[in-house]
């Protein structure tokens, strides 16, 4: 690779760019924008939610109450060693929500003693996850109190109006966004939205104009070569997303006081490698188009049902089982839950090295299957 050849090519495309206002207009304005309008709070049922575990009783009482919430059909119970164990899962965003059995929970609920300290049933939500945590809140709480009302009308052999028995409290802890405000979920979420669908539009229609002006004919004769023209194509548009994540992050902070609770530099760091993901994939788009419009439907066709299913709007853990496994094959998907957990959970690299793996391995397909479709086409 000749590095005076590829400087050369990042000067034609940034110029490329600069030269046309409505395509800076767009750059800029577009994101900005989709900040401010997706900053509300869409709002979805519970069910088969995973729920964290930590069972310091281990009694008949307490596996009774975890029966109980398996058989609902809203939780899915798994189990943690300790309490160390489930805040952990919680940063790293594998669960959303968990429950803390003490292990005076048996005792409390045989003996209701005046005056005594009730046993506390801790429940733990995830705020980062704003809808699941307020629509399991409900769920969660009122069958956890049903169920120990059942156990104490059994032992005592006395209905209690379906209330908790007066030994045992239910007390709720939301982590992360105490007062599960939706806008910073949005606000983390809108920029996989941003992130995927506009660099994947913009860079889809690149080559397409190229090849029916005859530039693109004229670059390939050149001693460029594939992945030269790749990185030429991407750095500049690249450089300009990276500029407006950095906009957009102060945008949110400025106009809705939603800032980073991670760190700022990591994130941006993050985007930039995804926006040269979902470049590479608006090259693959473009390279395999014919005309201007095909480019685009394609990327309408692609981009809109993977940002639907990515955990934009919806949390995927509430989807059919099915479309979460499809999920998963969606570089958005794990681009959302960094976006995420860096913005509310203040998560760093260790804590996301899984996601960030599969974005890295995301990535070098992409990329190459850009350079297989630019090579196709000279």
């Amino acid at each position: 690779m000749s590095w005076q050849r590829l400087i050369t090519l990042i000067r034609r495309e940034a110029r490329a760019t600069l030269r046309d206002p409505f395509t800076i207009s767009i750059l800029i304005a577009v994101p900005l924008g989709a900040l401010l309008i997706f900053g509300f709070t869409l709002s979805t049922e519970v069910h088969e939610l995973v729920l964290g575990v930590h069972d310091e009783s281990q009694t008949a009482a307490s596996r009774r109450v975890l029966a109980d919430l398996q058989a609902h059909g809203d939780f899915r119970p798994r189990l943690f060693a300790s309490r160390d164990a489930i805040e952990h899962a919680l940063v790293a965003g594998r669960i959303s929500a968990a429950v803390i059995i003490p292990p005076t929970f048996d005792r409390a609920l045989r003996e209701e003693t005046p005056g005594a300290a009730a046993a506390q049933v801790q429940l733990l939500y995830d705020g980062a996850e704003t809808i699941v945590a307020a629509n399991a809140e409900a769920s969660l709480r009122g069958q956890i109190t049903a169920s120990l009302a059942a156990l104490s009308e059994e032992e005592r052999g006395r209905p209690r109006g379906g209330a908790a028995p007066g030994g045992v409290a239910v007390v709720p802890r939301v982590l992360f966004n105490p007062t599960l405000d939706g806008t910073p979920y949005m606000v983390a979420g809108t920029f996989g939205f941003v992130l995927t669908f506009l660099t994947t539009l913009i860079t889809a229609v690149s080559i397409v104009n190229e090849r029916l002006q005859g530039t693109f004919e004229q670059l390939q004769v050149t001693p460029a070569t594939s992945l030269e023209i790749f990185l030429g194509k991407v750095l500049p548009l690249g450089a300009v997303f990276a500029v407006d994540v950095a906009l957009m992050v102060l945008a949110a902070g400025l106009l809705m006081r939603v800032w980073p609770n991670g760190s700022a530099l990591f994130f941006i760091g993050v985007s930039s490698f995804y926006v040269l993901t979902s470049l590479a994939l608006g090259l693959i788009i473009s390279a395999t188009s014919a005309t201007a419009a095909e480019a685009v439907q394609k990327t309408v066709l692609t981009s809109i049902p993977l940002v639907q299913l990515s955990g934009f709007a919806f949390p995927i853990r509430n989807m059919p089982v099915p479309v979460q496994w499809l999920a998963e094959v969606f570089p958005a998907t794990h681009y959302i839950r960094v976006s995420r957990a860096i913005y509310l959970r203040g998560a760093g690299p260790l804590d996301l090295l899984p996601e960030l793996a599969l974005l890295g391995l995301f990535g070098a397909l992409l990329v190459l299957l850009a350079l297989r479709s630019i090579e196709a086409r000279a």
